[in-house]
């Protein structure tokens, strides 16, 4: 066990026949005890010291622990978010080319439909064509027709005749 301060102070020598200076050891042991209550006091308040900071420490350590977790677990929701974004994304581009190929599609057959309806058209203009060119021409026909000469030619008078035969 270590000596303490008033170990040293009550420290009681022998004495002999030549003994050395009870006053200078005395003066000796009184120097003694105060650098030894010096390094006392010291070793406690740097104990307390070196406490204080294996407390801090063992906070400080158990903040880095604790954001080291927060960061994996961040880094994790991350890829998470990433990964959900990048699949989303895919879903949407499928989705839209679905869309895009339904819509495609779509105006495909509106424009075969409209290119059918517009040979139908052109069909039924030749058919109307030719009809209203075969009416002109009939009509052209009886305009050049010779009757129009006889009926000019008729007198005045046997038009009379003519009413009552109707």
């Amino acid at each position: 066990m270590p000596l303490t301060p008033l170990d040293i102070h009550n420290k009681e020598f022998t004495r002999g026949i030549r003994g050395y200076d009870q006053d200078e050891v005395n003066e000796f042991l009184d120097q003694v005890i105060k650098d030894y209550e010096l390094v006392i006091r010291e070793k406690k308040d740097l104990k307390r010291q070196v406490d204080e900071l294996q407390e801090k420490l063992g906070h400080f350590s158990n903040i880095e622990e604790t954001l080291n977790k927060s960061i994996l677990i961040a880094q994790q929701t991350a890829e998470e978010v990433k990964g959900n974004a990048t699949k989303e994304s895919k879903l949407i581009v499928r989705e839209a080319e679905k869309n895009a190929d339904r819509i495609i599609n779509e105006a495909l057959e509106k424009s075969r439909k409209i290119e059918i309806e517009v040979e139908e058209l052109k069909k039924q203009g030749k058919v109307f064509r030719t009809r209203l060119k075969m009416l002109v021409e009939a009509q052209l026909e009886l305009v050049e027709n010779g009757d129009w000469d006889q009926l000019l030619q008729l007198p005045i008078g046997t038009g009379d005749t003519d009413e009552e035969d109707m």
